[in-house]
């Protein structure tokens, strides 16, 4: 539902905006969504004892120069009482802002860290393969084998030990 929602606005602030003002307008809301990670921050967005307008003061005062849409758009969350989806905003707004600039993110999962000059190969081949902009990332996890996982994409590819392992079995069996 709270997706949904924060679809409508980012569609919203993509009207009649070229791709400069719309990642000016990313940049600022990412940096006032880093402060939702704090748990007191998140009291004070969800108290009803504090004004609305003292909250607005408050996210507002994260960004030195702040653009008049986003001003307008915290102030129209606050009145909405939907001060607390700015992080899905800011996601969907950078979902929105890959497919503009044919640009997305990746993450390699695997149980060893690998070298740059894999992580390298692997990002130039699916860039190629796509067709896209891509920066891989690394993250070190008990995932038995390498996978690449690219959400903007729905990309998935995996390589898994018991899987290749299970399948030599088979095969073995099958030909006996």
């Amino acid at each position: 539902m709270i997706d949904l929602v924060a679809k409508r606005y980012v569609k919203a602030l993509m009207l009649a905006r070229d791709n400069d003002s719309l990642t000016s307008i990313y940049k600022e809301l990412k940096e006032i969504s880093t402060a939702y990670n704090d748990e007191k921050f998140l009291l004070i967005i969800s108290s009803t004892e504090i004004k609305n307008s003292e909250k607005v003061e408050l996210i507002l005062s994260f960004i030195d120069k702040c653009s008049d849409t986003t001003t307008n758009l915290v102030k129209l969350l606050s009145s909405n009482n939907r001060l607390d989806i700015l992080p899905v905003i800011v996601d969907e707004l950078e979902a929105q802002l890959s497919v503009i600039n044919n640009s997305y993110k990746g993450v390699i999962y695997t149980n060893k860290e690998l070298s740059q000059v894999d992580v390298d190969a692997l990002n130039s081949q699916f860039s190629q393969k796509f067709k896209v902009n891509l920066e891989l990332t690394q993250d070190i996890c008990d995932y038995d084998g390498v996978k690449v996982s690219i959400d903007g994409l729905g990309v998935e590819v995996g390589f898994a030990k018991n899987r290749l392992k299970s399948q030599m079995i088979d095969h073995i069996l099958k030909a006996v």
